[in-house]
């Protein structure tokens, strides 16, 4: 199962490496990975999406990550209230024929064109991991030349 945690770590040189060093030498995949300065910037907040098959083993890579130095808090967001988004950049092939039918998919998910050209479209949309899904799947038929993907990101209720 997937879990969220969200990680406070003091704002300084090393800590991402510390960090993710502790997840790879166990041999845990980041699927998902997001930093940035809180509203106090001597502390960043990470955002993690991490794959963790049992209880025990979420329970084991939260307990190392507190014992790093640098790090204040560790919380599963998964067994609370939460809001999480990605920010997405998608550029799909266009053509006169289909900027409409792309232009219908971008509007039911609340995205935005940034940049249309003769053959493609650059697409910007922040949506939650379940509508991701559907948004890529429906852009497919169009072609994505290319993709970017910020993370996830989350807050507690």
């Amino acid at each position: 199962m997937k879990h969220t945690i969200s990680a406070l770590v003091e704002n300084k040189f090393g800590v991402l490496a510390r960090i993710s060093g502790l997840f790879s030498a166990r041999g845990y995949n980041i699927s998902s990975l997001s930093v940035s300065e809180t509203e106090d910037p001597t502390i960043s907040r990470m955002t993690i999406l991490v794959e963790a098959a049992d209880e025990k083993i979420l329970e084991q890579i939260k307990k190392q990550l507190n014992r790093l130095i640098d790090v204040i808090s560790v919380v599963d967001l998964t067994k609370k209230e939460f809001i999480e988004k990605e920010l997405v950049f998608v550029k799909v092939n266009s053509s006169k024929e289909n900027k409409s039918k792309i232009a219908k998919v971008v509007n039911k998910f609340a995205g935005k064109i940034l940049e249309a050209k003769e053959d493609y479209l650059i697409i910007e949309a922040v949506v939650d991991q379940r509508h991701l899904k559907d948004f890529l799947e429906e852009l497919k038929e169009f072609g994505i030349k290319e993709l970017v993907r910020s993370g996830r990101i989350a807050i507690t209720k």
